[in-house]
């Protein structure tokens, strides 16, 4: 990374009429492995290295970026930006909420270097987990793990006088469609993630024999034993992946605020939650024991920045809290339209993508229930610990998810496993119905998509149990 180049493309902005300007490069190291059934099927490195400057002027906004280090390059890159930001006139125009400017270096340290681990130690660490899947008496008839990490190191400069540097090492671990038969039958864990903002340590963390063991066992009793439900509204304990998700779908989605504000009304919908509506900051929309909270700083998390792409600290955003719609996720565009101030949600993929409005890791915040208290009154109903699908709609309010890992709760103990039980509701009935949420949060990394052009960041969801009560599930 040439930093003296995205400092020039800084100072030729300066020499302009513009009211904000920043410039942002990127310098990544990107390393793949998939094993497929037992043998390498893939290994790819590339790097990829860039800059991009963004200008507002006459309240547009131009974007424009390159891979080219030249200075040349950077001053065909300054000009695009800002002959884009003038051309884009509308009568609304483009603002940025004020913010101090920020100096500041920050790493991500790495107990094990990642660099430091050879391919073919990557593989045959990668082989064991493989063997452990297949150490099963059952047949497994196909599985994929899929291998990545990233390197990054970023660098962020703007008018306002804000420097910030930082190295990002982030790795990744995905088996997906591991497909079990058994008497004429078949079962498949579809996906599942394990991040980790950290170095190679993050296997000794995961202990992805001993889950992914688990997970092949589960199937296994599914296929010999899993029950259909009956139909009907039943008590319903929900595990932290389940939570998860719908803490990441029906809170964290639906509160970006350039989705509120109609943005991403073309790409992927609005939000139930929008300028004039039922639905807005102090309605209630769960019990008080809903507090859902959207905060990067967490340690080694999949999401993990201490700042955002703007250059704003990061911080524990409370979306939901006691039930009442809180905060929205913003950045410096929106937070200006809606007279607030942002809070560090704006994140980019690349230096070829606008940073836009985005989460970090979503979840709820845990209670003062034991797990055994959370089932001890149930009568009858259902604990889904996991899922196999799920299913929102462009405002983010009606919604559906799909078990595969859950049981029939019978006088508060677990009984029967059953056959992928279905939720349908809606948000606010389902924070709504929240009546017991236990002390331990557990965590599932995803990757979430959004923008267009597609950028899919890092993020981790998760929560304790959570339980609910007259939930319909079939």
């Amino acid at each position: 990374m040439e930093k003296d180049i995205v400092d020039y493309c800084l100072e030729l902005a300066k020499s302009k009429k513009i009211e904000y300007a920043e410039a942002r490069a990127l310098d990544t190291n990107v390393e793949n492995m998939v094993i497929k059934n037992g043998l390498l099927d893939a290994f790819a490195v590339s790097k990829d290295s860039g800059f991009c400057v963004r200008i507002l002027a006459d309240g547009g906004l131009g974007f424009a970026s390159s891979n080219k280090w030249t200075k040349q390059e950077a001053v065909k890159v300054v000009n695009l930006a800002y002959k884009l930001a003038k051309n884009a006139k509308r009568k609304d125009k483009i603002k940025f909420a004020e913010e101090k400017a920020v100096r500041t270096k920050w790493d991500v340290k790495q107990k094990k270097k990642i660099e430091n681990v050879s391919a073919e130690g990557k593989i045959e660490r990668l082989m064991e987990i493989d063997k452990a899947i297949m150490s099963q008496k059952t047949n497994v008839v196909a599985r994929t793990l899929v291998y990545q990490s990233t390197l990054t190191e970023k660098y962020f400069v703007n008018t306002e006088g804000s420097i910030i540097s930082s190295f990002v090492p982030r790795i990744e671990v995905t088996p997906f469609g591991v497909t079990i038969v058994e008497g004429g039958k078949m079962e498949q864990l579809p996906f599942k993630w394990f991040g980790y903002t950290g170095g190679w340590e993050a296997f000794e963390k995961w202990k992805l024999e001993e889950d992914l063991t688990r997970e092949v066992q589960v199937l296994q009793r599914l296929l010999r034993e899993g029950k259909a439900v009956k139909p009907g509204k039943m008590d319903l304990v929900c595990g932290p992946e389940v939570v998860g998700i719908a803490c990441h779908e029906s809170c964290g989605h639906p509160m970006e605020a350039d989705r509120i504000l109609g943005r991403e009304m073309s790409q992927a919908g609005r939000s139930f939650i929008y300028p004039g509506g039922p639905y807005w900051i102090g309605t209630q929309i769960g019990s008080e024991l809903v507090t859902i909270i959207d905060d990067p700083a967490i340690e080694n998390s999949y999401g993990y920045y201490l700042y955002d792409d703007e250059g704003i600290k990061a911080r524990p955003r409370y979306l939901y809290k006691k039930g009442v719609i809180n905060e929205f996720l913003q950045n410096r565009e929106t937070a200006a339209k809606l007279g607030t101030r942002s809070n560090g949600a704006s994140r980019s993929i690349n230096y070829d993508r606008e940073a836009i409005v985005r989460m970090a890791n979503t979840y709820l915040q845990p209670g003062d229930m034991t797990e055994e208290e959370i089932f001890e009154d149930i009568k009858y109903g259902i604990f889904m610990n996991s899922f196999t699908e799920w299913n929102i709609d462009d405002v983010r309010f009606n919604q559906r998810y799909i078990g595969r890992e859950a049981y029939i709760i019978e006088k508060g103990e677990l009984k029967a496993p059953v056959a992928r039980p279905i939720i349908e509701t809606t948000t606010k009935t389902f924070w709504m119905a929240v009546d017991g949420v236990s002390k331990k949060v557990g965590f599932v990394s995803a990757v979430c998509g959004k923008g267009d052009p597609g950028q899919g960041v890092p993020v981790d969801t998760g929560g304790p149990l959570a339980r609910l009560r007259g939930v319909y599930i079939k």
